[in-house]
């Protein structure tokens, strides 16, 4: 079940994180974790990341290599995308060079535990 709505549920987690990138955000609580926004760059890339090669892999069927390697490219493409809108399109968002670098820790974190994962052989 759950894979028949991959692509659903990818796309509307983009649409969701695209949105959070481009609006306004006042009031936002503080943390008190130094560089919290760069850890939630990291971890909504991780999870975007995962979402996208499951969907490059599942529903439109590529071998596992090269779902991989789609869902990172997408994904890092995205990301450098949504920092250069951040910059254009808006007056209360700034292009960040770190949340490019977060993101893009969150997508090879991402390949790498999947790379890991697929490599491990478990034996009885």
């Amino acid at each position: 079940m759950l894979k028949k709505g991959l692509l659903l549920i990818s796309i509307l987690y983009t649409v969701v994180l695209t949105t959070l990138c481009l609006v306004r955000l006042d009031n936002m609580p503080n943390v008190g974790v130094a560089f919290s926004d760069k850890i939630f760059h990291l971890l909504a890339y991780v999870v975007l990341t995962f979402l996208w090669i499951n969907t490059f892999s599942y529903k439109f069927k590529l071998k596992k290599q090269r779902a991989i390697l789609c869902g990172a490219v997408f994904c890092i493409v995205f990301g450098i995308v949504i920092e250069v809108l951040q910059g254009s399109l808006t007056s209360y968002r700034s292009s960040d060079l770190y949340d490019v670098v977060a993101n893009t820790c969150g997508v090879l974190l991402t390949v790498l535990f999947l790379s890991i994962k697929k490599s491990a052989v478990i034996k009885k």
